[in-house]
């Protein structure tokens, strides 16, 4: 079965990135090979509407297979303000609560992202996930594309 990784907004943009684009482009390899699914949320179509045209693109090279596609909902509304009620980040970061609450209710594998303030952040994973656990959502995996590509040996 292929692992359903999570892609936010940091991905799509760091695929041009000179910081982040050997791993996302590995990542997006693995995701050509079909080791992996991209689940992609409306939310992250709406925030590349305010991107650069190569980026707003860069999915739509990519074969409609290689994706699922989940919604932002009542649901996960509600979860993202609960972390934001909970402390675990500031109301400014709410977008980034929501990525997390969406893949929480679509129990994805994992969650890629390059967003390392409110994100890929070991306290702010132990946050989000506390209140999962609290109040009966499973734990969500957050990592980099570091994290999910694979190094030959």
């Amino acid at each position: 079965m292929k692992q359903r990784v999570y892609i936010d907004t940091s991905i799509v943009g760091g695929f041009f990135d000179e910081e982040f684009s050997e791993a996302t482009k590995k990542l997006f390899e693995r995701l050509i090979k079909g080791e992996i699914i991209f689940v992609l949320s409306d939310l992250m179509g709406f925030e590349l509407t305010k991107a650069p045209l190569r980026v707003k693109k860069l999915l739509s090279k990519y074969p409609q297979e290689c994706f699922e596609h989940v919604e932002l909902t009542e649901e996960s509304v509600n979860l993202a303000n609960l972390y934001i009620k909970e402390g675990v980040v500031g109301k400014a970061n709410i977008e980034d609560c929501r990525h997390i609450a969406i893949a929480t209710i679509n129990k994805v594998d994992v969650l890629a992202s390059w967003n390392f303030k409110h994100i890929v952040n070991l306290d702010k994973i132990k946050g989000y996930n506390s209140v999962n656990y609290r109040y009966g959502y499973q734990m969500i995996e957050i990592r980099s594309p570091k994290d999910l590509i694979y190094y030959e040996n």
